[in-house]
C-alpha cells in the first residue's frame, strides 16, 4: 500500500487467480489514491509497468475514494487517459489479494505522525527530513516495520509545496527500488523506534491568523512557508480582514534604517519602507516584510500605502503612530471547526 496520502496494495508473485510468476514480476498492483493530486508514485508505477528494459509490473489499476466534486480529479483523468482500470475504494474486495502492503510517507519515522506532516516539518524548522517505505499492519497505516528509509536536508526557506515535490520524487524512486526486491525487503523489515514520536495534528483555519504579540518574526515566516500555499496568513486592519500573500525576511541593511531603530513599537505596528517598496510589520521581537496582500483585491505594498496607510495618516495626523497597526484576527470557534476539514484535505499531502 502506498500512503502519502495515496495508498495502494499489491500481491507478491501471483495475481487474483493465484497464477505463479517469476520472482521479479509483480503481477497485479492496485494503487489507492486518497487525495485529488496526481503523484509521482503513480507516474513511476505506470512507467515501470510500460518499461521495455525491465518488466517489473504486469498489471496496474487505480483505486480512489468517492468524490462529490463534479469535476474530474487529476488522478482519475490520468487513469482514463492512460487506460488504467479504475475502482472506488468501496468497490474493492480485500480477499482478492495476497499480501504485501507497503506505504511511503514523506518523512522519516518516527519523527512525525499525523495528518499534516510536511506542514509541521516546515512550521518547526526541521533541517532534515526524508521518506519511509514501510509495511502496513491491519487497520493501522503507520506502525508496521520499515523496509527502506532515506534522509535529505530540508532546502532553506522552502515552502510545504516545494518540499512536497522533493519528497514525492524521492518517494517514487524509493518505491520502485523496494518493488524490485519486494520479497527481500519484506523479510528484512526493521521495527519502528518507540521513542521520538511527534504528533502532527490537523491544521485549523485559526492557525492562519497571525498573533503579532505572541509570534516572533521567524515563527511568522515559518507559518507563511508552511501553510501560505494552502491558505494565506490573515490579520485585521481597521476592522477589515487582510490576507498576507508575500512575506519575506527583512535584511540587516533595512533593519539599520534610523526610522526603525531607537524607538519602542507595538507588535503589529506597520510602516511603509519606501526604498524597498514593502510594508514592515513588527512581530513580538522584530520586523517582517510584506510585499503584497489582499484587501478586497490584491495589492502591492505600495498600493496599500497609497490607498490606505497614507490616507489614514492624513486623517489621523494627531494620532500616535502605534495606532496604525495590524491586529490579531480572532475567528469564532464555529468557523475554525467548519474550515478545519477543508484545510486539511488540502494539507493531507503534507
Amino acid at each position: 500500500m502506498v500512503c502519502e496520502p495515496p495508498c495502494g496494495f499489491w500481491d507478491l508473485n501471483s495475481g487474483p487467480s493465484g497464477d505463479q510468476k517469476s520472482e521479479s514480476l509483480i503481477t497485479h498492483i492496485n494503487y489507492l489514491q486518497l487525495d485529488t493530486k496526481l503523484t509521482q508514485k503513480l507516474l513511476a508505477l505506470h512507467a515501470a509497468r510500460d518499461s521495455k528494459e525491465e518488466k517489473l509490473i504486469e498489471k496496474l489499476e487505480v483505486v480512489t475514494v468517492p468524490s462529490l466534486s463534479p469535476k474530474r480529479l487529476p488522478v482519475k483523468q490520468y487513469a482514463i487517459q492512460s487506460q488504467l482500470q479504475m475502482y472506488e475504494w468501496l468497490d474493492m474486495e480485500s480477499g482478492e489479494y495476497d499480501v504485501g502492503v507497503v506505504a511511503s510517507f514523506g518523512r522519516c519515522l518516527p519523527r512525525w505522525r499525523g495528518s499534516a506532516l510536511i506542514i509541521h516539518m516546515v512550521l518547526h524548522g526541521d533541517t532534515v527530513t526524508g521518506v519511509t517505505i514501510m509495511q502496513i499492519r491491519p487497520k493501522r497505516f503507520d506502525i508496521g516495520p520499515i523496509l527502506q528509509q532515506e534522509t535529505i536536508p530540508v532546502p532553506p526557506k522552502s515552502t510545504s509545496k516545494e518540499l512536497e515535490a522533493v519528497l514525492s520524487k524521492l518517494g517514487a524512486n524509493m518505491l520502485i527500488s523496494v518493488l524490485k526486491k519486494l520479497s527481500e525487503s519484506l523479510n528484512n523489515g526493521r521495527p519502528q523506534a518507540a521513542k521520538g514520536v511527534t504528533y502532527a495534528p490537523k491544521v485549523s483555519a485559526g492557525t492562519s491568523c497571525v498573533k503579532w504579540e505572541e509570534q516572533t518574526s521567524e515563527q511568522v515566516l515559518r507559518l507563511h512557508l508552511a501553510i501560505g500555499d494552502i491558505v494565506p496568513l490573515r490579520t485585521l486592519w481597521m476592522e477589515n480582514t487582510i490576507k498576507l500573500l508575500d512575506l519575506i525576511e527583512v535584511n540587516n541593511s533595512i533593519l539599520a534604517d534610523p526610522k526603525l531603530t531607537g524607538q519602542t513599537v507595538t507588535p503589529g505596528f506597520v510602516v511603509y519602507h519606501r526604498p524597498s517598496q514593502m510594508l514592515l510589520v513588527h512581530c513580538k521581537d522584530d520586523w517582517i516584510g510584506v510585499r503584497s496582500l489582499m484587501l478586497k483585491k490584491t495589492l502591492t505594498a505600495t498600493d496599500f500605502y497609497n490607498g490606505y496607510l497614507h490616507v489614514w495618516y492624513q486623517k489621523n495626523s494627531h494620532a500616535h503612530p502605534s495606532q496604525c497597526r495590524f491586529q490579531t484576527l480572532r475567528l469564532p470557534t464555529k468557523i475554525q471547526q467548519k474550515t478545519r476539514l477543508l484545510l486539511c484535505s488540502s494539507a493531507l499531502s503534507s
